[in-house]
């Protein structure tokens, strides 16, 4: 704030002289500015024996006449001679000069302060640069100083104030919310530990799939605890300089012990902690260095240290060994995505402060949609807020979560996107060939929605929603799936007896499985065997190599069972298609007449 005064204050003074400067310039040569007519003295004798002029106005030499029509001329007279005595020497007459009136001004001597000006303004500019450099120096050392401060924000005590989240605020995850309830009791009553000989983990890794509430379960930890909090990325410890990274986590924990009992939370671990020694980049960059010094700092906690370290990451795979060993980062919690109770809870949250309308049932909301973390329903529940404001209604109701569960799987409706006549009809069979397949394999999913208007990259889409969640799967369920996947691609070859470019994305999907289920499940002839070693993680987190440890006799069997697995899926497809076709043409026909079945008519239909 100093600064910005400093720098608003000379530059006020500056203008400020150059205004002076320009104002006696142009009082000196009034004339120009003003641009008044110049008068001669033999014209101003005449028009004063005349009668003319009303008034004379003498400033110094410069003599200034106001005609009687208020017309103004400007004139001079003589240097040390008054006025009258001027005049009078010209001829002008002694009683016609009685009749004017004269006024007399003192003339502004603005000689000095140009002077002055000429003598200051250079060393005052000289000063001010010189002032400029000098704190530059100043700035640019003490900015170098910086580098070595922790970037970590501080919630609660001294600094920012603390968000208001606790247990309550996370739904679903009570698992984990067990284990740092240990925590949290410890932060607040450390003694109940140690009077047993325990100690309390110096270091709890959260990790799990993206938006499964990693950063929140630790700001409910704060606010359960009720102590200070310091939160960084890992990607904040980094710098282009040498050194600065291991300064800032000296730094970090030097404030975190002088505010202990605290929190430390680093965000995305594996920006910092991955694997040393991966082959490139040698063993002393930056981010080595870094790792090296939280290691260091982890293991110099003595046993009165009341700071707990938290940490999550994506990705615990990559992580380096000796920060995940007993005594660093002693508990492991990990975080699911949410289940069916978990969803609804977490909808429930997400939902207090939006006005809903009666018809609102978040347990269908939360049946829709499977597999969704708690970031996807929030921003679910946002975008059903968009859709009610954009619709210019005060409450939102089912069909904006509805809508918004496509938006958020799909993306949004592409209405300028119109399909022709002929492209229509194709979509209407590929998507009824997919709800068909569907709706008669056993191991599949509910069919909840079928349509053929354009959303995000898709010219349709079938909805189906599993009727009790799974987390363990077997060959049949897999074969079912390449079966459904197919079936839009058989469906197109049993119509118009070829495919289009419409199944493309339905091919790769059913490789994908294919080939899981040979080399990573060791579900076909081939055996229990899994073909396809560790994938090899540089100091980036690229995956630049598979490790391929099987012979090229083998790599042909594996091709040959994939190929297999595919056919074998494609005539179950067919089969079912050819058998109900009378069923397909009238999904299809409905499709082309609507463009969207809901599954209560999709199940008439199935069941007529």
């Amino acid at each position: 704030m100093f600064k910005n005064l400093t720098k608003n204050l000379v530059s006020f003074f500056l203008i400020l002289l150059i205004l002076v400067v320009l104002f006696s310039v142009a009082s000196e040569n009034w004339g120009l500015l003003e641009s008044p007519e110049r008068i001669s003295t033999r014209n101003l004798v005449e028009k004063i024996n005349e009668g003319e002029i009303a008034e004379i106005t003498l400033t110094g030499n410069e003599i200034r006449v106001f005609l009687e029509d208020e017309t103004e001329m400007i004139g001079r007279k003589e240097a040390e001679i008054s006025l009258l005595e001027f005049l009078e020497r010209w001829g002008a007459d002694e009683e016609a000069v009685r009749n004017v009136s004269i006024e007399y001004e003192e003339e502004t001597d603005w000689g000095w302060l140009t002077t002055l000006l000429i003598i200051f303004l250079p060393i005052l500019f000289l000063v001010i640069f010189f002032q400029m450099i000098m704190k530059k120096a100043k700035g640019g050392a003490s900015s170098a100083l910086d580098f070595s401060k922790t970037k970590a924000r501080l919630f609660g005590e001294g600094g920012l104030p603390k968000k208001d989240v606790d247990f309550e605020d996370v739904a679903g995850l009570e698992e984990a919310k067990d284990e740092l309830k240990e925590v949290v009791e410890f932060l607040k009553n450390p003694k109940k530990f140690s009077d047993v000989g325990a100690k309390i983990p110096k270091g709890v890794l959260l990790t799990g799939p993206p938006g499964t509430g990693k950063t929140l379960l630790a700001q409910a930890v704060s606010g359960e605890a009720d102590v200070p909090f310091f939160e960084i990325s890992g990607s904040e410890f980094i710098e282009m300089f040498v050194g600065v990274g291991s300064g800032r986590v000296r730094d970090l924990f030097q404030k975190a012990k002088a505010k202990q009992p605290c929190i430390v939370y680093i965000d995305e671990l594996d920006a910092i902690g991955r694997k040393r020694g991966a082959g490139l980049g040698g063993g002393n960059d930056e981010r080595e260095q870094t790792l090296n010094q939280i290691l260091v700092e982890l293991d110099g906690f003595d046993k009165g240290t009341k700071v707990v370290v938290l940490a999550s990451t994506n990705r615990p795979d990559v992580l380096d060994p000796a920060l995940l060993r007993p005594g660093r980062f002693d508990r492991k919690i990990i975080l699911d995505s949410p289940d069916l109770k978990a969803r609804k809870k977490i909808l429930e949250i997400h939902t207090r402060k939006k006005p809903l309308a009666e018809d609102v049932d978040l347990q269908e909301v939360a049946e829709r949609t499977p597999g969704f973390s708690g970031a996807d329903l929030e921003n679910l529940t946002n975008e059903a807020a968009i859709l009610t404001a954009r619709r210019e209604k005060k409450k939102i109701t089912q069909k904006e979560f509805l809508e918004s569960i496509e938006k958020v799987l799909l993306g949004p409706e592409r209405k300028s996107h119109i399909l022709s006549e002929k492209e229509k009809e194709i979509s209407a069979y590929h998507e009824a060939g997919h709800a068909l397949v569907s709706s008669l394999l056993s191991e599949t999913q509910e069919v909840r929605k079928v349509s053929i208007i354009s959303r995000g990259q898709a010219a349709g889409y079938t909805l189906k929603m599993p009727m009790e969640e799974k987390r363990i799967k077997n060959k049949k369920e897999f074969m079912a799936e390449i079966s459904v996947l197919l079936g839009g691609y058989t469906a197109e070859q049993i119509i118009y007896d070829e495919t289009t470019t419409g199944a493309a994305n339905d091919l790769e999907k059913a490789s994908k499985y294919a080939r899981k289920l040979v080399k990573k499940y060791g579900m076909s002839s081939l055996g229990p065997i899994a073909y396809g070693g560790e994938r090899e993680h540089v100091f980036l987190g690229e995956e630049i190599s598979e490790e391929k440890n099987y012979s090229e006799e083998v790599a042909a069997k594996i091709d040959k069972e994939i190929s297999k697995i595919i056919k074998d899926a494609e005539k179950k497809a067919k089969k079912i298609l050819k058998k109900n076709e009378e069923k397909l043409k009238e999904l299809a026909e409905v499709l082309i007449e609507k463009e969207t079945i809901e599954k209560e008519e999709f199940e008439k239909i199935m069941g007529a």
